[in-house]
Formats: structure tokens, C-alpha cells, sequence
């Protein structure tokens, strides 16, 4: 009989650099000298974090950590290194790196990690801004309370080869985050990059309420089944005399006001 294969939970940080192919293009040699500069940088916060380098390959890098915790102030940390050795660069030679970080059950093979945990990561890393971090909401609600950090809810990701939508959290860094310490996220619309589905279910924009397109659709439909409604007892009761008329008007003048005093 076979043994089920060894697995764990654990979080996972995956980074990478966005628009390496450009900047490799402009001036390989120092881009190549740039991200081992930033890589160092990267590894010697995960080995502080106490998180464990799984892979490399190309610009990217695959971290794991036994704490949440640890794998987001890691990612956070990083961004805010690199920010500050890219503010000395020009900025068609400044080097960003996008993050994600999720936390799921993985495969394990040998030294590395295989499996859906790895590729939410992976994702979310992709839907990241240059210079930002993403999480999945399983980080999220473990780290909502512990960090001193604000959240951005981008709402649930549709993202390439995973069957269910992830939520997605963006860490707001910089003087964006004074003032958000403790608060719930906000709704925000997600950056949409090439490669990837709109998200699923209610976007970030009906979460956050209706839009006035659908406010309007809304009234509509009531106003029609009040019509209707009233269409039917005229007939039921009549008497010769097609009274729903007069209300059906007012129903429908009413709707116009609404609609042209701005969607109130």
C-alpha cells in the first residue's frame, strides 16, 4: 500500500521583478549586478525572519515560514529596503519587486515545495503592484491584528489554474498606511495585469455598494411589478374605468426624479 505523500502547512512568500525583461533589455550586465545586490538584500531579511529559502530561478525567490506573522513583516521589511536603494538609482535603472504571500498546504519534495499553496503565492505575486505585497485572506485574518499594517480587500481573484477565487489583500506601505493601524480593509478596485481573469463573484466596486447603474436597474424592477400589481386589481375590479393609469405615472415620474437628481 502506498504512504500518502509527506505534506505541510506552511506560508509561503514568493517574489520577483517586475518588468525584468525590460530592464535586461536597457542593460543586462547591471541589471544582473542589481538583483544580486537586491537578492542579498531579500535573503538576509527571510534568514532574519527566520523563514527558509526553497528556490530561485531567474529574478524570482520562493521563501517559506513557520509563522505568518514572520512571512508578512519579512515581505513588508524588504519592500521598504528596496525602496530605499532604489531611491539613489535613476528610475529607468531602479529595480521593483512584486510579493505575494499565502499560507496553504504543500507537497514536500526534498528541499523544495510543490503544490496549490505554492502557485496561490505565485499568483498573487503576479497581481502585486511593482514595490508591493499582496496576501490571501487565510494571511490576512491571521495577521490583521498582529502587525501594525493597513489592508486594502482587492476582493476575490479569479487567477489562472485555480479553480476557486482568492481573496486578496494588498498591505498598504508608505505614508498611505498612517492612520489605517487597526482599521478594517477598504474596497478597492484590483490592478488588473495581462494573463489574468477579472475577479469573480461581487467585484470590489459592489462590495463596496451598489453602483448607480445598478441602482437604477433596481428601481426599475420595482416600479414595474408595482405597475404590474396594479394593472391586475384595476382588472380584477373593473368598472369600465382604467384608474392605473394615474399612478402608473406617478410611479414612473418619480423614477425620472430620482435618476436625474444624481442616482440619489
Amino acid at each position: 500500500m502506498d504512504s500518502a505523500p509527506d505534506r505541510k502547512l506552511t506560508t509561503l512568500l514568493a517574489a520577483d521583478v517586475a518588468g525584468y525583461s525590460r530592464l535586461m533589455e536597457a542593460d543586462e550586465a547591471g541589471t544582473i549586478a542589481r538583483l544580486k545586490a537586491f537578492r542579498a538584500v531579500i535573503l538576509g531579511e527571510i534568514a532574519a525572519h527566520r523563514g527558509r529559502l526553497v528556490n530561485t530561478a531567474g529574478d524570482s525567490v520562493l521563501a517559506e515560514f513557520g509563522s505568518v506573522v514572520n512571512a508578512v513583516d519579512c515581505a513588508v521589511r524588504i519592500q521598504r529596503d528596496l525602496a530605499e536603494r532604489n531611491a539613489g538609482l535613476p528610475e529607468a535603472a531602479r529595480m521593483r519587486f512584486r510579493i505575494g504571500v499565502n499560507l496553504g498546504d504543500v507537497m514536500v519534495d526534498g528541499d523544495d515545495l510543490l503544490g496549490e499553496g505554492v502557485n496561490v503565492a505565485a499568483r498573487l505575486q503576479q497581481l502585486a503592484e511593482p514595490g508591493g505585497v499582496l496576501v490571501s485572506g487565510p494571511v490576512y485574518e491571521q495577521v490583521r491584528t498582529k502587525l501594525a499594517l493597513g489592508f486594502d480587500y482587492l476582493g476575490a481573484q479569479a487567477v489562472k489554474n485555480i479553480s476557486e477565487p482568492v481573496p486578496a489583500y494588498r498591505v498598504v506601505l508608505g505614508e498611505a498606511a498612517e492612520g489605517r493601524v487597526g482599521a478594517p480593509p477598504r474596497t478597492v478596485a484590483a490592478p488588473a495585469p495581462a494573463g489574468f481573469s477579472a475577479p469573480t463573484g461581487a467585484s470590489a466596486g459592489e462590495a463596496a455598494g451598489p453602483t448607480p447603474g445598478g441602482r437604477l436597474k433596481r428601481r426599475a424592477a420595482v416600479a414595474a411589478v408595482l405597475i404590474a400589481a396594479l394593472f391586475a386589481i384595476n382588472m380584477m375590479t373593473w368598472h369600465g374605468y382604467p384608474w392605473f393609469v394615474w399612478p402608473t405615472l406617478a410611479i414612473l415620474a418619480g423614477l425620472a426624479l430620482r435618476t436625474a437628481w444624481g442616482w440619489r
